[in-house]
C-alpha cells in the first residue's frame, strides 16, 4: 500500500492552477520499469493528449537501461495512459472546452505497479507567479524568525 515517489513536476504548480487530480496507469515495456525503479525520469516537458478515445502521455523521458540490450526501449516515446472511458471523455471535455491542459505531476509505484498522477490545470498569469513567489518568501522568513525566537 506504500507509494515510492519516482519523479514530481515541481514546474508544473509554478506554471498552472491545479483543478482536479487524476490516478492513471501506464502502459510500459520491461527496460522502462527497471529504468524507472532506479530513479530515471524526467516529467519537466511532459504533457497528456487524448486522441481517438485514449490519452497519451507526450514527452515523457526514461532513460535507457543501463544494463538493457539491444532491445531497449526508446526514452521518448509516446505512453498509453490507462482510464477509463467516462474519465478520458471527462478530461477530453476539460480539456476542449474550458482552455485548460492536462499535466502529469507525480510518478510514482503503487502496490508494484507504476501509476501517473494527472492533473487538469489553467495556465497561470505573470502577476500570479510573481504573487506565489511572494508568498513563498514571505512564509520562509516567517519560519525562519519562529527559529530563531524559539532559541
Amino acid at each position: 500500500m506504500a507509494e515510492k515517489l519516482i519523479c514530481a513536476n515541481k514546474r508544473a504548480f509554478h506554471e498552472y492552477h491545479i483543478e482536479e487530480r487524476l490516478e492513471a496507469g501506464i502502459v510500459l515495456v520491461g527496460t522502462e520499469v527497471k529504468s524507472l525503479r532506479s530513479g530515471k525520469a524526467n516529467l519537466a516537458d511532459a504533457f497528456v493528449i487524448v486522441k481517438n478515445g485514449e490519452a497519451w502521455l507526450h514527452n515523457l523521458h526514461i532513460a535507457p537501461y543501463d544494463f538493457g540490450n539491444r532491445q531497449n526501449h526508446d526514452p521518448e516515446r509516446h505512453r498509453k495512459l490507462l482510464l477509463h472511458k467516462r474519465e478520458i471523455d471527462k478530461l477530453h471535455d476539460r480539456i476542449r472546452q474550458d482552455g485548460c491542459t492536462a499535466v502529469p505531476l507525480r510518478l510514482y509505484f503503487k502496490d508494484g505497479k507504476v501509476k501517473v498522477e494527472v492533473g487538469v490545470a489553467k495556465g497561470k498569469k505573470l502577476h500570479d507567479k510573481r504573487e506565489d513567489l511572494k508568498k513563498k518568501d514571505l512564509k520562509r522568513e516567517l519560519s525562519k524568525d519562529f527559529k530563531i525566537k524559539a532559541r
